[in-house]
């Protein structure tokens, strides 16, 4: 799917950027791989991993998706883009309004804008649960992101760039996670949670890398991508990693939901249900009608359905979650 091509990925100094080079390294042969982020001293760090005298095909741009001119340059002979790039720490969102503003919604048009113009084959975007009925200012940039990519598809018209999205929640062992947080917590004997009935979903970094190179070969334009998970409960999670420690209950914080929540019941009216994942349709498709029409073969999902992860089939038990746990540190 990625062989012989040009690869870029925003963000790719990230947590899920830097599997993603991984992965696409090891398992195709692009004519280029791009990381695109505006941390030169990550980056730095990168190339002593994969550098170009051993990885010929890498590059390393410094750039900011808020900077739409080095945008265009950057995407120029591009055939996808795996757009990862986004403020995303909801304290700091609410703290700093505007330039979560500037970089997840701004910059989101700023690569629409600049993708259509170069010609790039297509672009994914990395969205989040919290997009999906927001309550804090984090998940409404998402969510406006969203909308952003999804239209993209109407402004890209006859022109062959087309967009999808990807949703997932919280990735286990990511940088902001909570696992390496209850790990350090350990060794003060404490760990702190929310509260005892709160859920998310499970999904590894590879997990998550493994489902967007997937969805590429899906997109047709104009899809949101949902995983099939296993749910756990936070309380268990603690009691996996710590069993002999104190766990002490600091009340849920502003914006916290209570349960993740990736299909709302108003959007799976447009969504359908595969074997390994959701995929919700467009609701108001202008371009190209039959274009996707074909690929909606899953089955319908029932009246009032919610994907949330308090009332998931599939349940991780805490010794699951401590062999799953020693597979990622």
């Amino acid at each position: 799917m990625l062989d012989n091509k040009v690869v870029l990925v925003t963000g790719g100094t990230g947590s899920f950027g830097q599997n993603m080079v991984n992965t696409i390294l090891h398992q195709y042969k692009p004519r280029k791989l791009i990381v695109f982020s505006r941390d030169e001293l990550k980056q730095y760090e990168m190339r002593q991993t994969f550098s170009p005298e051993v990885y010929p095909c890498m590059r390393y741009f410094i750039g900011d998706v808020r900077d739409r001119d080095r945008l265009q340059r950057a995407f120029y002979g591009v055939d996808v883009i795996i757009h990862a790039a986004a403020l995303k720490q909801v304290d700091t969102s609410e703290y700093n309004p505007f330039e979560v503003i500037k970089t997840n919604i701004l910059g989101a048009s700023n690569i629409i804008d600049a993708a259509i113009d170069a010609g790039v084959d297509k672009v994914i975007a990395l969205s989040s649960d919290k997009a999906a009925n927001p309550i804090n200012l984090y998940g409404a940039t998402k969510l406006c992101a969203d909308k952003l990519f999804i239209a993209a598809n109407t402004y890209s018209a006859k022109k062959r760039t087309r967009f999808s999205i990807v949703r997932y929640g919280n990735v286990i062992g990511s940088r902001g996670s909570v696992v390496p947080l209850f790990i350090k917590q350990k060794e003060t004997g404490t760990l702190t949670i929310t509260h005892p009935d709160m859920t998310r979903f499970w999904i590894t970094l590879d997990q998550a890398v493994a489902f967007v190179l997937q969805c590429l070969g899906h997109s047709k334009g104009g899809e949101v991508f949902i995983p099939k998970l296993p749910s756990m409960k936070i309380l268990d999670l603690a009691t996996a990693i710590a069993p002999e420690s104190e766990i002490k209950t600091i009340g849920v914080r502003p914006g916290e939901k209570m349960h993740e929540v990736m299909i709302p019941s108003d959007e799976a009216l447009q969504a359908r249900e595969y074997s390994d994942r959701y995929t919700i349709y467009p609701a108001f498709q202008y371009w190209g009608h039959n274009e996707n029409g074909g690929t909606q073969t899953g089955k319908p999902l029932p009246e009032n359905f919610q994907y949330s992860s308090d009332n998931n089939d599939n349940w991780l038990t805490v010794g699951d979650l401590g062999k799953l746990i020693a597979d990622i540190r």
